[in-house]
């Protein structure tokens, strides 16, 4: 895959951002943190707590945006080069684990190997097909069947006000997302026709 000025490096005052916004996040994440450092010794496990938060989302966002560029056909070598390790490394350390399905129930299958830039081409049919998301990986969906056609979309991570009008207009949210994507299903009703209606 040939390299662009999006796949090179990021500039140090993209990264001093970034560490400036995280630094925010964590001090301007807890009602009044930050002013109870001057004064308040309890204060610092309540900065320790914040700060563990905010590695533990860190290390799933890299997970996730790991495995997002997988999906969209970078190798682990380029990976590996990206967080300046081998590509045995990177492999090691963020290769997807096989999913997990559940015995009984309704039929599951997955849909593999998927990427950023066909899963939702891949949903539209299986949906049609009257199969909807239930979870999903790096380059992999897993749908079970129902009795009606489903519709499915994705939308960028993103504050609560987007999600609640998806809600407000019968989109179900499944799962916490898949950085930077959050997925969304709805049920679609059959006419006397057998045609599906939106």
């Amino acid at each position: 895959m040939p390299t662009t000025n999006e796949d090179a490096p990021l500039s140090p005052e993209d990264r001093a951002r970034i560490r400036e916004g995280i630094a925010a996040a964590v001090l301007g994440g807890t009602q009044g943190l930050a002013e109870s450092l001057e004064h308040d010794p309890a204060g610092y496990l309540r900065l320790v707590d914040a700060s563990s938060v905010a590695a533990e989302e860190a290390g799933r966002l890299l997970r996730e945006a790991v495995q997002g560029a997988r999906a969209a056909g970078h190798s682990w070598e380029t990976v590996g080069e990206v967080l300046g390790v081998s590509r045995q490394a990177a492999q090691q350390r963020f290769a997807a684990k096989a999913p997990i399905t559940e015995a009984g129930g309704p039929e599951r299958r997955i849909l593999t190997p998927l990427t950023a830039f066909n899963e939702m081409a891949a949903l539209a049919e299986a949906g049609r097909d009257g199969w909807h998301l239930v979870g999903y990986g790096a380059l992999y969906h897993e749908v079970e069947a129902s009795d009606r056609p489903w519709e499915h979309t994705r939308r960028p991570l993103a504050g609560g006000g987007r999600q609640r009008r998806l809600e407000a207009e019968g989109w179900i949210p499944v799962g916490e997302g898949w950085f930077p994507w959050r997925y969304f299903k709805r049920p679609l009703h059959r006419d006397d026709s057998g045609r599906s209606d939106g």
